[in-house]
């Protein structure tokens, strides 16, 4: 099994919204993956309740059987929109992938 963890800080304001609200729609969006991409056994998104300087705002973390499926998650085009979303509300990615 693979674990994928990503963490984001994310702008104050972007895209016209506040942290709080691209923080919200970055969960909403990528909770929808599971639906739409083969592959994902688990898939959680949280938002970070306690400010502090070495917390990130965004966490995801997801399952999947292989690195293969980890993949083809990631080119899916469903993803990439995701993708895109974030990369334009984001100061700092950090991602973690493990297998056990």
């Amino acid at each position: 099994m693979l674990k994928h963890i990503v963490m984001w800080r994310l702008k104050d304001e972007a895209e016209g919204a506040t942290k709080a609200e691209n923080a919200k729609k970055m969960k909403e969006m990528l909770e929808a993956l599971p639906a739409k991409v083969a592959g994902v056994l688990k898939l959680e998104v949280g938002i970070n309740v306690v400010e502090s300087e070495t917390c990130s705002d965004v966490c995801l973390y997801s399952e999947f059987n292989n690195l293969e499926e980890m993949d083809a998650y990631q080119a899916h085009p469903e993803h990439q929109k995701c993708v895109a979303f974030i990369k334009m509300v984001v100061t700092e990615r950090r991602a973690t992938d493990y297998e056990c």
